[in-house]
């Protein structure tokens, strides 16, 4: 069993958003940059670029309870997943959710077999991603901080952390940056938020390495 203090070989990065000179894509580039110069193993799945389908069809939910899930249809994005000891998230915030193509990627993705299995008699489900041991979440918002917080009780990010992570990646470790005020924001801030950014990762990337 490899340890969260262990340096990720396997990094997945995941990104959701239609306009190819938008922000997001702008930090997507940034982290990919980072994370190009180091010597890691990069898998990058562009939700939009991949044409995605976020539907969860009738035949795949009908097999959500049985012993197989019915995934054939995203098995390369299940393989992605699995390979994975860290997965960073490169998306913006809409209506305090998550963007329709990255909810669809949980739904379809993160299912029964995968990411979890299902408890007996209905019980709490049992976690099966052990091996992703760091998620980083790289986001934007248009809202300012005090609405996401205070207003709303930073729901993307309970989400993330208590729900999905905590049911399925229990040992893994999570940060969630946010570029708040997104759609009026100064470059100045943008270039401050990347420097964010790059100290996190650095963080995580130089980790298990002798000083």
């Amino acid at each position: 069993m490899t340890s969260p203090d262990e340096k990720p070989d396997n990094i997945l990065v995941v990104s959701c958003h239609p306009l190819e000179r938008s922000l997001c894509r702008d930090l997507c580039n940034h982290v990919m940059e980072r994370i190009g110069s180091s010597d890691h193993r990069l898998n990058h799945l562009d939700l939009y670029e991949a044409g995605f389908d976020p539907v969860l069809s009738a035949s795949e939910r009908a097999t959500y309870k049985e012993p197989q899930y019915l995934s054939g249809a995203v098995d390369k994005q299940v393989r992605a997943l699995l390979e994975a000891d860290m997965l960073i998230l490169v998306f913006p915030v809409w209506w305090f959710g998550f963007p329709a193509l990255l909810k669809g990627w949980f739904d379809r993705v993160w299912a029964p077999g995968i990411a979890y299995d299902h408890g007996e008699n209905a019980g709490p489900i049992k976690p099966r991603l052990m091996k992703l041991r760091h998620c980083v979440a790289v986001t934007t918002m248009g809202s300012p901080w005090w609405v996401d917080r205070f207003v709303l009780g930073r729901p993307v990010r309970k989400v993330l952390s208590r729900a999905i992570l905590g049911a399925c990646a229990p040992k893994c470790r999570f940060r969630m940056l946010t570029l708040y005020g997104a759609d009026a924001v100064a470059r100045r801030d943008v270039e401050q938020f990347k420097r964010r950014i790059d100290g996190v990762l650095t963080g995580v990337l130089n980790q298990g390495r002798e000083s």
